[in-house]
Order: C-alpha cells, then structure tokens, then sequence
C-alpha cells in the first residue's frame, strides 16, 4: 500500500510542475494580443485555461492527498514482524557452556587405581 502511495505521490508532483509550467501567466495575454502565436493554443484561445487550471487544481488536489496517506502511513506503523522477530529468544541464545573438568590433584592421584 505504502508503495502505491509513492508512486502516485510522485506522478502527481511531476504532473503538477508540468501542468504549472504549461500555463501562462497574466502578462502572457498582452503577448498574444499582438500576434505572437500563442492565442492560438492547441485549446482554444479561452479553453486552455479552463482546462489547464481544472487539471492543476485535480493535480494539487492529488498531490495534498498522498502527502496526507504517507503521514498518516508513517506516524502509525503497522506491527508488521520481520524475520528475526519472529525467534524464539530462549531457543535461539546458545546453551551455556558446560563447567570444566577439575584437574586431579596430584596427591589424590596415587589414591586412584590405574
């Protein structure tokens, strides 16, 4: 889910800086009033900005969106259980090593029978 989250995330952010630098800004109609070309948009001279404001609107909406689900996301993590959490501890600490041998003693050792 988180990664869903991402990549719409970042698709939105691309969107929106495109559809941002694709419009044209109030002292670009002056522009086109003396024959510069640009009134003569793929939209229509008033259809542009209609359609270019609507989708900058849909793609900020979008990007206010996911930059919400991943906060929430990352402020309440899940208690999703990795591998090494799922151990037993008693079963994976070694077991203690066994005591040492006492050495004979050497007086004792004439009482042993070989």
């Amino acid at each position: 889910m988180e990664t869903l989250v991402w990549v719409v995330h970042v698709i939105a952010a691309a969107v929106l800086v495109v559809l941002v630098l694709l419009q044209h800004g109030k002292g670009a109609d002056m522009g086109a009033a003396f024959g510069s070309g640009s009134a003569g948009s793929l939209f229509g001279s008033s259809g542009s900005a209609n359609f270019l404001s609507r989708s900058t609107a849909i793609a900020a909406t979008m990007f206010f969106i996911t930059s919400l689900s991943l906060t929430y996301i990352y402020s309440h993590p899940t208690q999703q259980q990795g591998v090494m959490d799922k151990v037993n501890p008693a079963v994976a600490q070694p077991a203690p090593a066994p005591a040492a041998v006492n050495a004979v003693d050497e007086s004792k050792a004439k009482d042993i029978p070989k």
